[in-house]
């Protein structure tokens, strides 16, 4: 059985599935509606329905309370519709943000490689037209032996969507990515959920560029920086990538061969625990306080993508903030897993975080 969903302000109307949500049935005909944790746990996705019935699904207590239920308010990520449907979201209209469905599909391992003792790099072939997405979205992946999928950020050039790269960091403990790790062999067949999130370049904007990236949050900048000096953007890129040790650094010769490439590129390497014996001679310290002493404390006129764990992303939020860069002008990559959701708080520097 199918329904009729219509969703407002936008006046669209697309087909929703017998026990399909309304978020799955919105982002596979290529319209975006917020969303976050994509288990019911924070509120993000929550809609007003209009007209129509839905089961709420597991929408949490806490997320959505009884009185909102009664006002018709739901949550797009579980709620499927009982009824044809009318909803009102809050739908952002962005120059900058393309409108690509959602689509499964299946990837073949071309390659893989380790690109350091705990991140495996593999590069999955998709047939046909392949995977289109925006620089600085994610797939979700099905992984033998996981229960939902997994999710990573694609790392390549939005200039090929028929080969996708995708950056695993071995998760002690983590089911899919220790899976991936010791099983990954050349022509596996994955299948992929995507493209998926809202996290991009506002390439309108002249404003110069600052990417802040910790570990394998390397992912999104390296797309993103990748699309920018493809396409001809003439504003300046600085890319501030931190890990623990030099052991940890990974695509660097490739970055370093962008910047004689490119004069607006800059690539900053930092090492937070650089040891005695190693021979160094970069960055040393955390990635917001070499962004401090790069910028000398002053970010203003700039716009910020921050990409790595929430003590990084906060502290880096800090420091902007501190040096006159505000909520509209700073960007994160976020996407969660249900046990992420479960103690998901959001931060306290502003909305959107």
């Amino acid at each position: 059985m199918t329904y009729q969903l219509t969703i407002e302000p936008l006046g669209e109307t697309v087909v929703i599935e017998d026990g399909q949500t309304i978020l799955d049935a919105c982002l596979r005909s290529g319209i975006y509606l917020p969303y976050q944790c994509n288990h019911g746990l924070c509120s993000t996705c929550k809609l007003s329905v209009i007209d129509g019935e839905v089961d709420h699904g597991a929408a949490s207590p806490f997320a959505l309370m009884d009185y909102e239920r009664e006002e018709g308010r739901a949550l797009a990520c579980c709620a499927t519709a009982m009824s044809d449907l009318t909803i009102e979201a809050d739908v952002e209209v962005d120059p900058d943000a393309l409108h690509l469905e959602v689509r499964d599909v299946v990837g073949t391992v071309r390659r893989f490689a380790s690109l350091t003792p705990d991140i495996l790099g593999i590069w999955l072939a998709i047939d046909g037209e392949g995977m289109p997405f925006q620089a600085g979205q994610y797939v979700n992946v099905d992984i033998p032996g996981c229960a939902e999928p997994r999710s990573f950020s694609i790392a390549s050039s939005p200039v090929d969507p028929n080969l996708l790269e995708l950056h695993i960091r071995k998760v002690p403990g983590g089911v899919g990515t220790e899976w991936l790790h010791a099983n990954v062999v050349e022509g596996l067949r994955l299948r992929l959920t995507g493209p998926l999130g809202r996290f991009f370049v506002r390439a309108s904007s002249a404003d110069p560029i600052i990417f802040l990236a910790g570990g394998s949050g390397l992912s999104s900048p390296k797309s993103m920086s990748l699309d920018l000096l493809e396409k001809g953007w003439e504003g300046s890129i600085t890319l501030i990538h931190g890990v623990r040790t030099a052991q940890d650094l990974y695509f660097a010769d490739e970055f370093r061969s962008l910047e004689k490439d490119y004069p607006s590129f800059r690539y900053v390497p930092v090492l937070s625990q650089a040891a005695d014996d190693e021979v160094w001679g970069g960055s040393v310290g955390f990635v917001h306080q070499v962004a401090e002493e790069l910028f000398e404390g002053s970010f203003k006129g700039h716009k910020a993508y921050l990409c790595g764990p929430p003590p990084m992303i906060d502290a880096c939020i800090r420091s902007l903030m501190k040096g006159r860069l505000f909520e509209k002008d700073i960007f994160t990559e976020t996407f969660l897993t249900k046990s992420d959701g479960e103690s998901l708080a959001k931060s306290p520097l502003f909305k959107k975080i």
